[in-house]
């Protein structure tokens, strides 16, 4: 089987990896320089499993920006680029997407394609409306940055929204890729599969929201905050997971899904939907406040990246922390060893961490290190259980 995965990043390159255990792969990206880091055999994503398999793969993944050779002879092409939210829209910018589909119906009339980026509810059944196919699917994925390619191989479930023959065939397809045994299956109508992806990513970020403001409550009030914490996530309904608090959710997905959760709510009556995404404004504001109190002469920030094993730090939620004490008009420094760059938004960027404990008062961590345990004393974190989620 003949697979194109177009979009090179953790989703498109986890899948890629994944069906090369199988199959022939193309992985198709308009970015040379990722297009070379895979033809060599190095992941341009920070991801330990694919890091491991990549090289492993040199006869059966090829990269290529050229859309003759990615797509002409296809069988299945699996779109999985960008998709950010576009605040003057109100919606995802899905361009790269019909891009994608635009070149595929152009040079292959036979192959199936496969969204794999988010998308808003109904987009995909207007699509092949517009673009007059029904080879069209929407499959969504449910993957954590820095182990995409692990939670490929033991999916929580598959969920693909189509329900005719084609859509069994990619669902298969995924299953007998994966390593994990007895992977549930649903076939679903495409907006279904999409509200699906948007429901359950607001459901994380309502989970993450309202843990932080038991932490706020707790904070406020000089309370114990894991012991609350503890005590409510006994309940085996609630259970213990996804409970640690933070200064907001962030990443490539929760920020961005809910606030297209909220845009497809436009007509609909709705309360929760609108609170999960203004809470993590709130959060942002509860503890830049709280750092302020400090009256910290300069503040370092101790990593911009979104999550531990994580290359990503688009939209992290320490950004938001740090953009509301700049405006207070206190210095703020940034250790980020990922940063190749001298200042990141006006602030300095200080290499060497020696250096970054002796100057700051106070240091922002979103998440405990060991590298933060002999300046203790000065470190700022809502992190109880050392863990992501």
């Amino acid at each position: 089987m003949r697979v194109t995965v177009a979009g090179t990043g953790y989703v498109g390159l986890s899948i890629a990896v994944l069906l090369a255990r199988h199959h022939e792969i193309t992985a198709y990206d308009i970015a040379q320089e990722r297009v070379d880091l895979i033809n060599a055999g190095h992941s341009p994503i920070d991801d330990a499993l694919i890091v491991q398999r990549l090289p492993e793969l040199a006869s059966r993944l090829s990269g290529t920006t050229d859309p003759e050779r990615a797509f002409s002879n296809a069988d299945w092409v699996i779109i999985a680029t960008p998709t950010n939210y576009d605040p003057e829209t109100g919606h995802f910018d899905t361009r790269s997407v019909d891009s994608v589909i635009e070149q595929t119906l152009a040079l292959n009339g036979l192959a199936t394609m496969v969204i794999k980026s988010t998308l808003p509810v109904g987009f995909t059944e207007r699509a092949r409306v517009r673009f007059q196919t029904d080879r069209l699917i929407f499959s969504p994925e449910f993957l954590r940055e820095g182990w995409a390619l692990h939670d490929n191989l033991h999916p929580s479930r598959i969920v693909v929204g189509d329900r005719s023959a084609r859509g069994r065939s990619f669902a298969e397809m995924m299953q007998a890729a994966a390593a994990k045994a007895d992977v549930p299956v649903l076939l679903t109508g495409s907006t279904e599969a999409e509200a699906i992806k948007l429901f359950a990513n607001t459901y994380l970020a309502m989970r993450v929201a309202y843990f932080n403001e038991l932490d706020t409550y707790a904070a406020t009030h000089q309370l114990d905050t894991r012991q609350i914490i503890d005590g409510v996530c006994l309940d085996p309904r609630i259970g213990q997971h996804y409970n640690n608090p933070s200064f907001g959710y962030g990443g490539y997905c929760l920020p961005k899904d809910t606030r297209q959760m909220l845009a497809n709510y436009r007509d609909v009556p709705q309360n929760l939907i609108q609170a999960i995404v203004s809470a993590n404004t709130t959060r942002k504001d509860f503890v830049a406040t709280d750092i302020v109190r400090r009256k910290p002469r300069v503040v370092g920030i101790f990593r911009l990246v979104m999550k531990a094993d994580s290359d990503n730090f688009r939209s992290s939620s320490i950004q938001g922390v740090m953009k509301r004490i700049k405006a207070k008009g206190i210095e703020v420094v940034v250790y980020e060893p990922l940063l190749s760059a001298t200042s990141f938004f006006g602030s300095r960027v200080i290499e060497d961490l020696a250096i970054f404990k002796r100057e700051a008062d106070v240091i922002v961590a979103n998440r405990l290190s060991d590298e933060l345990g002999d300046v203790i004393d000065k470190v700022y974190t809502r992190d109880l259980f050392g863990k992501d989620s």
